[in-house]
């Protein structure tokens, strides 16, 4: 009976549960795998859960970066800046995923998700201005769409086509892998491939 364990680790099951495919048993063989831990590792865990809360995102690209800074490191980076190269992505997994391939030297742009017009998903509903202003004042002169080739990926990549073809050369990067995939489920060496593959978009 759950009255005769102790709250804490009902308190702590109720928390895991609410990360992505943690269930029941799942929660509780994590905690208990904690449990295993010295108390100094158990504090060591929670802080570094906490710390995550300091994170803002870049108000230039969009992912993650340190609390306090404004920008994160690849838009900080001249380097990247003078690549004039701009790859659009759609969440920060799919960001990790190119940027751990290191086949790619320039800027990101995310937009927070694709468009769909079943969720009421629209342009506004992404960074889809702020990409365009930030293509325009960089001067970007290549921009890389890196969606999934999801149905609404496509729709979107369409569209960005649409605004951007006429201020930049606008290319999709090659897929090696199925219609519906993720990015972020990609290796590294496929990852590479794709963006070495890239098209200009029609």
């Amino acid at each position: 009976m759950q009255s005769n364990i102790p709250q804490e680790i009902l308190n702590a099951k109720d928390k895991f549960k609410i990360l992505p495919g943690v269930g029941e048993r799942s929660a509780m063989r994590n905690i208990l795998k904690l449990l295993k831990l010295s108390p100094v590792e158990i504090i060591e865990f929670a802080h570094a859960i906490g710390d995550l809360t300091k994170l803002e995102s870049c108000h230039e690209c969009g992912v993650y970066c340190d609390s306090g800074n404004n920008q994160c490191g690849v838009c900080k980076n001249e380097e990247r800046k003078n690549s004039q190269a701009l790859c659009v992505v759609e969440n920060f997994n799919d960001f990790l995923a190119i940027e751990n391939s290191g086949e790619y030297k320039g800027l990101y742009h995310v937009l927070g998700g694709v468009l769909n017009p079943l969720l009421n998903i629209g342009p506004k509903d992404l960074s889809i201005e702020k990409l365009k202003q930030r293509v325009q004042e960089l001067k970007v002169q290549r921009v890389i769409l890196a969606i999934n080739p999801s149905l609404e990926g496509q729709a979107t990549c369409s569209y960005l086509k649409e605004i951007l073809g006429e201020i930049c050369q606008v290319e999709r990067i090659g897929f090696g892998m199925p219609i519906g995939g993720s990015l972020e489920f990609l290796d590294s060496q496929t990852i590479s491939t794709a963006l070495m593959n890239r098209t200009q978009m029609q």
